[in-house]
């Protein structure tokens, strides 16, 4: 399958890593350009593109940037690209560390739902749970007993199985958390984030989380920090 990929940071580089390993042709991009990315394309074979490019590149599109980036992708990405084309939101919200406030989101909409809003484009939520080192190196053969999960959150059936048959290719169990709505359930603070759990124990954590977001996941402060120190 033909798959663009927005985005070459950790989570990004290593779903290009894993799915040229799978076999699929991934295009990728980043805000910097195709050049930037000479050295990635060189490793893993994946083709180095534009934003743009990326966006039109296949059936299935990864936006894997920074939560305040999103905002400024171009408009009209997705304009003239077809309804089928799968898009999946792996973005997570860190005011302190890294985005600054987002009032939206401070006032209570889902993640995935503000990045849907700014995309113009319904979204799928995955990839967004689990460390990057264990995205890359922690996937199972299908019924290995232990095999990490996975949740993912979408309003459409069709694209949403889409993406759960691709974590099973990368090697997890994916763990149908509801629609978009619900994908709150996946955010940081919640149980499920940050966490090696199997698939009976993400459903447990879904089922734990509750709707308000803790201070250390608020904005705080003029401005964000960075990952070494927060704001």
């Amino acid at each position: 399958m033909k798959i663009g990929i927005i985005g070459a940071g950790q989570i990004g580089g290593t779903l290009t890593r894993r799915l040229e390993q799978l076999g699929h042709e991934v295009f990728v991009a980043n805000s910097r350009g195709p050049s930037s990315l000479a050295g990635l394309a060189k490793e893993t074979g994946a083709k180095a593109v534009t934003v743009q490019d990326a966006a039109r590149a296949g059936k299935l599109v990864i936006v894997t940037i920074p939560e305040a980036k999103i905002r400024d992708l171009p408009k009209n990405l997705f304009e003239g690209v077809p309804a089928d084309v799968v898009v999946i939101d792996t973005g997570n919200y860190y005011p302190r560390e890294r985005d600054g406030r987002i009032d939206e989101i401070e006032a209570g909409m889902p993640e995935s739902r503000w990045v849907e809003a700014h995309l113009g484009r319904p979204v799928v939520k995955a990839f967004n749970t689990m460390n990057y080192k264990k995205l890359l190196e922690l996937g199972r053969p299908a019924g290995t007993r232990g095999r990490l999960a996975i949740p993912v959150a979408g309003d459409d059936a069709r694209t949403k199985d889409a993406v759960l048959r691709l974590i099973d290719q990368l090697g997890f169990d994916g763990v149908d958390d509801g629609g978009l709505d619900n994908s709150w359930r996946q955010q940081p603070g919640t149980p499920v984030y940050d966490k090696a759990l199997d698939s009976a124990s993400v459903r447990q954590a879904l089922a734990e989380a509750r709707n308000e977001r803790t201070s250390q996941w608020r904005a705080a402060g003029s401005g964000p920090g960075s990952f070494a120190q927060r704001a």
